[in-house]
Order: structure tokens, then C-alpha cells, then sequence
């Protein structure tokens, strides 16, 4: 039986050796001894949005505000699709077949790149093609280009809320000692996925900007190809949540709200018989923020001018949700930041003093692994002492709460671009003791690993607020 395709006999009463509300590949109560985990490879991702602003810049010819702008907007759409991935994975198709179709979309814009790629192959180094690329031969190309781009968005949209969230549900909430593996879970999560990222980012990157830009998009395709049949070699030994007959989140919260539009004329009377009833029977779990909502509630005595009445559990569900806009908003500004290391920062090392020894510079956007080397070096010491010398002040298990987490990657990532103004005043200083203003090409004495605490500081940020997202 396909995975999500559950038979009514797995809601039947579990025994003690499996784990309650998950079935194995065939609707089977799943046994601890034959669950796994799988996540498929984001090295692709990475490998296309560390360099974009380079191609953009490059074979498309486009200028740099341009660039950082379609960056910008591809990076933005990138973001928000997840909500809809994770819309489609738990109203329909469930997680598992969601990533695997995102996986499937996912090669395919990845090959669609590649032979957009094919027809704007130049040289990098050979700039006078750039004046040609604009022109209206190659429209085309920009066009299938931005396709397949926004294609990958889409991919992505479903690939990432899933991936993660499927490998936590290899874990037993119930079981003492899986409930503690999966607390440092996304810990670890990322601290793998950095250690790849540290290891392709600088061949890649190399690859993609001396070499050719068909073979930079066609590693990472060849990367999703493998990844999917290591994650469908595992599809024997996951866990599959089971699939309960409820209404999805989005439509119980969005009727939640469009009901409480609908009585916020409610007479005096009536409302004042729903509070009643609130306070007599709920008082003490019931949210004391955002009462309005509390007019689609039940009453003591049905009232005709409420035409439909929720349950407590869905109004407490929009309650959560408007609770949680001061921290989606807040966290907008943290978005904007972290675009910053495949725009900016990147184009400001491409006009950097960027040689090792005699005939090698380094790619500039290769600068991100030390995002990830953060990441790797500091993820331990923040799980394995941190955590325990903070546990034991604040007895919390997770050592802080996740605000305080979010907080203080939030105020790291301040500093970090607080120090990337210092680097570009000087970098503006030094352009102009040359005579290098308004010279994009031209190569400003001054070294490239001037920007390295910058991108360090990025990747302590992402160890405290990235990772308390997830």
C-alpha cells in the first residue's frame, strides 16, 4: 500500500512496541526498530542562489541593482511558497509524496537552468558579450531563464517545509528517549546540511565562474537526482503519520475569522450571553487577547444572529495565530538581512583583491562557506554547553526560550551588518585613494577576507534564529 494510504485498521489500538499515530510504508503500525529518517539534499538550492546575482550580472547583463532586485524577488517567493507546500502536504498529498513530487519538479527546473545555461554559454571572461545579451534575439533566453528560476521557487515551496518536518516525524513524542533525540533534531539537521554546504560551495562556486555555467547548474541536478533515490531506497523504514479526517488548519482558522467578521455587529445581548458562557466554563484556559473572536463561540442559549458557532479549540487556533504576527513581522527585517550574503556581499567581493599565490583567485560567493563553517564549529558548543549551563539557571530543558533565541540571532546579525559598513566605507575609501570609483571591473587593492567576520557573524546568527524557525 502507498505511504498516506491508510487503512481504517491502522486507528486501531496500538501495541507497546510501536508508535501511536504513525504506520510503516505498508498502513502497518510502525515499530521502533524499523523507522528512519531522510532528508534530501539542499546543496542544489544553495549552489544556484549563492552565485545568482553573479549570473545575472554576467551572462544576462544585467546591472547590479537590477540583479540584487530579481534576487531579491526570486529569494522573497522563495519564502513564502512553503506555505503553500505545506498547505498541499497536509490537506492532500501528506509529506512524504510532497517531497518526493517537489524532488521530481525540483531536477527538472534544475535541468531547465541547465540548458538556459546552453544558450547564453559564453566565456566569463569575455564581457563584451554581455552588450549582446539584452538585445532581442536573446530575449527568449532571459525569459526561459526567469521560467525555470521561479520553477525552482516552486519546487522549493514544497521540498522545504516537508523535508524537516518529515524527518521529526521519525521521532516518538511519547517515548522519553526519542522525544529527547528529537529536541537537538534540528540541531544536528543543520549541522549536516552545513557540513555539505562547507564542502561544495567553494568547487561549485569555482566551477560556475571560471569554467561554465551549464556544468555549475548541472552538478547540482545530478545532486537532486541522487538525493532522491537515497530518500526513496529509506521509503521501507520511515514512519508515516496517519492522515485523521479533520478539516485542514488553513480552512478551520481563515472560517474562524471570516464568522467573526460576519457577527461583529452582534447585539449587546448576544454578546454578552457568549462571554457568559465563556467565563462560566472556559475562564481558565480561554485567551484574554483578542475577544472579538470569541463571538463565534457557543452561547448558554443559541442565538439567531450567530449563525455558526466554533468550537473552543478552533477560536483558540486563530487566537495563536495573531499572537505569532508581531514575530512574523519583527522577523521580515532578519529576511532582508540574510538576502545581504548572495547580493551584496558578494558583489562586494567581486571587486575585492581576491588572489592565493600566483594564478588563483577565489570566487567571491565561496565566502558563504564560512557561514556554514560557523554553523558547524559553534552548533556543538551551543548544543553540548550552552544548552546544559543554561538548563541549569533557567531550568528549561532547551537551556532558552525560542524568543530569546530568535532575539539573540537577531541582535548577531545587527552587529554583522553594523561590520559590513565599516568593510564598505573602506572599501569606498580605498577605491577612491586609487581612482577606482564607478570601475566595476577593476580590482581594488584591498583583501577579500576583510569580509570574513561578517559572514562568520551570519552563521552564528543563523546557530540561534534560523534554526529556532525550523
Amino acid at each position: 500500500m502507498a505511504p498516506n494510504a491508510m487503512p481504517e485498521s491502522s486507528q486501531s489500538p496500538l501495541l507497546e512496541d510501536t508508535v501511536a499515530g504513525a504506520v510503516d510504508h505498508k498502513g502497518l503500525p510502525a515499530k521502533r526498530s524499523t523507522s528512519g529518517t531522510g532528508v534530501a539534499e539542499r546543496a542544489a538550492y544553495f549552489g544556484l542562489e549563492m552565485n545568482l546575482v553573479n549570473y545575472l550580472t554576467g551572462p544576462l547583463g544585467e546591472s547590479t541593482a537590477m540583479a540584487a532586485k530579481n534576487v531579491n524577488t526570486w529569494y522573497g517567493v522563495t519564502t513564502l511558497m512553503p506555505l503553500i507546500g505545506a498547505f498541499v502536504a497536509d490537506s492532500y498529498l501528506g509529506r512524504y509524496r510532497t517531497v518526493v513530487s517537489a524532488s521530481l519538479l525540483y531536477i527538472l527546473a534544475m535541468g531547465l537552468l541547465t540548458m538556459s545555461a546552453m544558450l547564453s554559454s559564453y566565456n566569463p571572461h569575455d564581457f563584451q558579450h554581455k552588450q549582446k545579451i539584452m538585445s532581442s534575439s536573446s530575449k527568449f533566453e532571459v525569459i526561459f531563464f526567469f521560467i525555470s528560476l521561479y520553477v525552482v521557487a516552486i519546487a522549493e515551496g514544497g521540498h522545504k517545509p516537508c523535508t524537516q518536518a518529515f524527518g521529526a516525524d521519525q521521532f516518538d513524542g511519547e517515548d522519553p528517549k526519542e522525544r529527547q533525540a528529537k529536541s537537538s533534531y534540528f540541531n544536528w539537521l543543520n549541522f549536516s546540511i552545513c557540513i555539505g554546504l562547507s564542502l561544495t560551495r567553494l568547487p561549485l562556486s569555482y566551477v560556475q565562474d571560471n569554467i561554465n555555467w551549464v556544468v555549475g547548474f548541472g552538478i547540482p541536478c545530478i545532486m537532486l537526482v541522487v538525493a532522491l533515490l537515497l530518500f526513496l531506497a529509506g521509503t521501507n523504514t520511515y514512519r508515516y503519520n496517519v492522515k485523521r479526517e479533520e478539516n485542514n488548519a488553513f480552512s478551520r482558522i481563515s472560517k474562524v475569522f471570516v464568522e467573526a467578521a460576519r457577527n461583529w455587529r452582534l447585539s449587546p445581548s448576544s454578546e454578552k450571553a457568549i462571554e457568559e458562557g465563556v467565563n462560566g466554563t472556559l475562564s481558565h484556559q480561554s485567551s484574554p487577547k483578542f475577544k472579538f473572536l470569541n463571538k463565534v463561540l457557543p452561547g448558554p442559549k443559541p442565538s439567531e444572529e450567530c449563525t455558526k458557532a466554533f468550537s473552543f479549540s478552533e477560536v483558540e487556533e486563530a487566537k495563536a495565530i495573531l499572537r505569532l504576527f508581531p514575530i512574523w513581522s519583527t522577523c521580515l527585517i532578519y529576511g532582508l538581512v540574510l538576502a545581504q550574503s548572495s547580493t551584496f556581499f558578494t558583489k562586494q567581493g567581486t571587486t575585492m583583491d581576491r588572489s592565493i599565490g600566483s594564478g588563483f583567485d577565489i570566487p567571491p560567493a565561496s565566502l558563504k562557506s564560512f557561514i556554514s563553517i560557523a554553523v558547524i564549529f559553534f552548533m556543538p558548543i551551543y548544543d553540548l554547553v550552552l544548552v546544559p549551563i543554561a538548563t541549569i539557571f533557567t531550568r528549561n530543558p532547551s537551556g532558552i526560550t525560542m524568543l530569546q533565541r530568535i532575539g539573540i540571532g537577531m541582535l548577531l546579525s545587527t552587529i554583522s551588518m553594523a561590520i559590513a559598513a565599516l568593510v564598505e566605507m573602506k572599501r569606498l575609501r580605498t577605491a577612491q585613494e586609487h581612482g577606482l570609483v564607478d570601475m566595476p571591473n577593476a580590482t581594488i587593492p584591498m583583501r577579500i577576507w576583510w569580509l570574513v567576520p561578517q559572514y562568520v557573524l551570519f552563521g552564528l546568527s543563523d546557530v540561534f534564529a534560523l534554526i529556532s524557525w525550523s
